[in-house]
């Protein structure tokens, strides 16, 4: 058996089920929403890197960039449930195999960071007197891409998977702390720190135990990211259903508990569990968190209210995918709610849902003070109209799609 050309067959397949549906996401148009998104933010980049505010975090704001995208690292294997029987007895030679997922899942995301970084290095250089040379410091990220990205890996092998979650934090600590090490400390002393950094955090992967192919693992982490590409098509068109990663979230349990327990809640008591497990949760939280970041910085601005907004348009359509949940259910459709409460209920939830965190990303606004009083007021009622307009949408399209069932 060829397990490279069987890789290649399975990436071809999978990308060739995905092409049909990118026309439709064309047509919707956020082909000329990103266009337009892009030449406004060229016209504001520009325009501040020329004009930097006296005091200018650029180190902190280089730490938040690229931080992440130093740690961020996913694999593609396109394993399937059944390869856990017929392709078990090639799991000696499965390197063959897996080498594609793990090269492929470096190049575009150190790809990806390198536009981020060249894209930042003219504000980073005139903004930081003492700014670090172009050349050490792209190659410093790449180095710790590749470390960040191999510990990733070995995350995924590990036989515990308490053990994986204790090296994932300890990844992103050591991330976080060579990047500010870097940008802080002088380079003569940066440098023996980040080695050592590095020479600890390699042998300390050595300890656990590790399978030679983690089957189980790979297969579901595939899975969610099969999922996630059919619902990022799900916001512009109909695609088949895929199962998404549920999390247990034990904190949050009690989150909609105390909902009455009759036919007028019972959608809206489904819907918060299922919001509460899903990675639509994580994913509005982070959306939330970076949004309060950029409003508080961009504060009294033209530009922050284009932030906020976008911001808010985005978490509304991640929102919005809470509308498709348990839709093919077959329990669904025998249960005694009608038609128009389930999707009131749904509606409901979401838009009260929407109008949180438009609260939530408006609050540092407030710090542009009085001067920026109307701009602030402004966020808000465009802020207000956004939340109306994309739920009465919502309701049209569900609307609509139960006409043409």
């Amino acid at each position: 058996m060829d397990l490279k050309q069987l890789w290649k067959q399975r990436r071809t397949g999978f990308w060739n089920g995905i092409l049909p549906y990118l026309g439709y996401v064309i047509q919707s148009g956020v082909a000329m929403v990103f266009l337009f998104l892009v030449i406004a933010f060229s016209a504001w980049y520009t325009s501040f890197v020329q004009h930097i505010p006296a005091g200018f975090p650029i180190r902190w704001i280089t730490l938040l960039l690229m931080a992440p995208l130093v740690l961020f690292s996913s694999y593609r294997t396109y394993l399937h449930p059944a390869d856990i029987v017929f392709l078990r007895p090639q799991e000696y030679r499965m390197h063959e195999y897996l080498k594609n997922s793990f090269a492929r899942g470096i190049i575009y995301k150190t790809l990806g960071m390198l536009f981020v970084f060249i894209t930042l290095w003219p504000l980073y250089v005139r903004a930081d007197q003492d700014a670090r040379p172009f050349g050490w410091f792209i190659l410093l990220l790449l180095l710790w891409k590749g470390l960040s990205s191999y510990g990733a890996w070995q995350e995924l092998r590990m036989v515990q998977i308490g053990a994986a979650r204790g090296y994932r934090l300890l990844r992103w600590a050591l991330a976080v702390l060579a990047i500010a090490a870097w940008l802080w400390q002088s380079p003569q002393r940066s440098i023996w720190f980040l080695l050592l950094l590095a020479v600890v955090y390699i042998v300390a992967l050595r300890i656990p135990l590790k399978h030679r192919v983690s089957w189980e693992r790979l297969i579901q982490v595939e899975q969610g990211q099969a999922g996630r590409v059919m619902r990022t098509l799900g916001w512009f068109v109909d695609v088949p259903s895929s199962g998404q990663k549920v999390s247990s979230r034990r904190w949050l349990s009690k989150w909609g508990s105390g909902l009455p327990w009759n036919a007028g809640k019972a959608y809206r008591y489904l819907i918060t569990k299922t919001f509460i497990r899903t990675e639509v949760f994580s994913i509005v939280v982070r959306l939330v968190v970076l949004g309060m970041l950029l409003s508080w910085w961009t504060a009294g601005s033209y530009f922050g209210i284009g932030v906020y907004l976008f911001f808010l348009l985005l978490a509304g359509v991640q929102l919005g995918a809470l509308r498709r949940s348990h839709s093919e259910s077959f329990w669904i459709m025998i249960y005694p709610i009608s038609g128009e409460s389930r999707r009131s209920q749904v509606l409901g939830f979401i838009s009260n849902l929407h109008a949180l965190v438009a609260l939530l990303m408006w609050l540092p606004m407030l710090a542009a003070g009085v001067s920026g009083l109307g701009m602030t007021g402004a966020a808000l009622v465009l802020g207000a109209l956004v939340i109306y307009l994309m739920r009465r949408s919502q309701g049209n399209k569900w609307l609509k799609e139960e006409e043409d069932a």
